[in-house]
């Protein structure tokens, strides 16, 4: 294990099982993001006298760069009653591996996005002699494009009815498409 592990034990006593499932669970994290600053975690007993029916807190701290922070701790209000200390500390990495996977994707991007939610228009007709076609967007306006604003795609393999991706700027004759992108959605117009 890379990252800087802290582990607090407070009112609990250090069980070697418990130390180990930490260590393990810690380092599981660690496949997940490779660039954890710190995780810190807080194995505590609840004081008796309180209104809650649990008998352990777990409180986890991430630090993931750049200024992210993953912090588990469960509302005791809202625990099960007489929760297991290993229980409680597998309820509370397992929450923060679910945020720590989302935090990932959005740092790669790896946000799923859905096809019709990435489209922005459809091709309407393509001129192949010209080496130009039109776009129609989803509310209805022609935009221009010329073969060279095809990002990632054989102008040739174009059809009518391809969706798109665009960026689009004033030209000297109205709108016109400065980067098209194949989205590989058939759309009917």
């Amino acid at each position: 294990m890379l990252l800087p592990l802290q582990i607090d034990y407070r009112d609990v006593e250090n069980v070697p099982e418990i130390d180990e499932l930490i260590r393990k669970k810690a380092s599981h994290l660690e496949r997940i993001c490779d660039h954890i600053n710190s995780c810190r975690i807080i194995v505590e007993k609840v004081e008796k006298h309180t209104r809650t029916h649990q008998e352990y807190h777990v409180r986890l701290d991430i630090r993931i760069p750049p200024g992210h922070e993953i912090v588990v701790s469960r509302d005791g209000g809202r625990s099960a009653p007489h929760m297991e200390l290993e229980a409680e500390v597998r309820w509370a990495f397992e929450t923060a591996e679910k945020q720590l996977r989302e935090l990932v994707e959005k740092q790669h991007g790896d946000i799923k996005v859905h096809p019709y939610q990435e489209v922005q228009g459809v091709i309407k007709w393509i001129n192949v002699k010209d080496s130009c076609g039109f776009i129609l967007t989803l509310d209805g306006r022609e935009i221009y494009f010329h073969r060279n604003s095809i990002l990632h795609e054989r102008f040739e393999t174009l059809k009518p009815g391809m969706g798109v991706r665009f960026s689009e700027e004033m030209g000297e004759k109205g709108p016109q498409a400065t980067s098209v992108k194949i989205t590989d959605v058939q759309e009917s117009l």
